[in-house]
């Protein structure tokens, strides 16, 4: 499916090598915006949902996206302009090493959906492994980014595997980066859990809030707190 439509933008992504997944729409659906952010920066764009989905929700008058890949960028910029937000969207053509070797700007959000690295993951679209691999995106990477780029009361949040949460979060807090905040996502009730949300700041606090989210009680019969999340966008909710 070449487009997505959700109920106040769609977004194509003939171009794209990394289709419109659960991830994206989880992370542009969760991640905190009540410091009410200025700036938004998100970390490999691909499409651009995420970056859309928080021009959406929130009153940020600027909104950055940085995308390597030249489909990709491509494309984000045409689902950018396309949209009723295009003149608070921006999208940047560069690596994340490029991009922070002189910031221009500290954000108030900065979000990634970063390519998950699997060892037996290697398919033959070259693209697709790029978007996919993590070492196109190492996770030091995108934590020195975010201690460079985070404005002082700002909010770091990702998606991650499960199995990597520990390790990120011990990463973060190496560079004075502090979880507020942790869902973990499981596909159905009797799944184990797939994913962590987790959202950073510089303030160390006692208080994480940590909770649980499952997205299906069958296949397609959805939980009433997915619905509650993503029913701004999905036309189905």
């Amino acid at each position: 499916m070449s487009k997505f439509t959700f109920k106040q933008f769609s977004v194509e992504q003939d171009k794209t090598a990394m289709k419109i997944g659960t991830d994206g729409v989880l992370l542009g659906s969760w991640a905190p915006i009540h410091h009410n952010p200025f700036s938004v920066l998100d970390i490999g764009a691909g499409t651009g949902i995420i970056a859309l989905m928080l021009a959406q929700r929130s009153h940020a008058e600027q909104i950055d996206a940085l995308e390597i890949d030249e489909d990709a960028y491509e494309q984000a910029v045409d689902n950018f302009e396309n949209s009723p937000w295009g003149d608070r969207l921006f999208c940047f053509h560069a690596g994340l090493d490029e991009f922070i070797e002189e910031p221009e700007d500290e954000y108030d959000l900065i979000v990634s959906n970063p390519p998950f690295y699997a060892e037996d993951y290697k398919t033959e679209n070259e693209q697709r492994d790029l978007a996919r691999f993590q070492d196109a995106m190492p996770f030091e990477e995108l934590v020195e980014a975010a201690d460079l780029l985070l404005s002082e009361n700002g909010i770091f949040a990702i998606i991650l595997p499960y199995r990597e949460e520990a390790k990120f979060i011990a990463l973060a807090k190496a560079s004075e980066l502090y979880p507020t905040k942790i869902t973990r996502v499981k596909g159905t009730p009797t799944s184990s859990v797939k994913r962590s949300l987790l959202a950073f700041s510089r303030n160390e606090t006692d208080e994480i809030e940590i909770d649980e989210l499952t997205i299906e009680i069958e296949r397609h019969v959805y939980t009433s707190e997915y619905i509650e999340l993503t029913k701004e966008f999905y036309l189905k909710f």
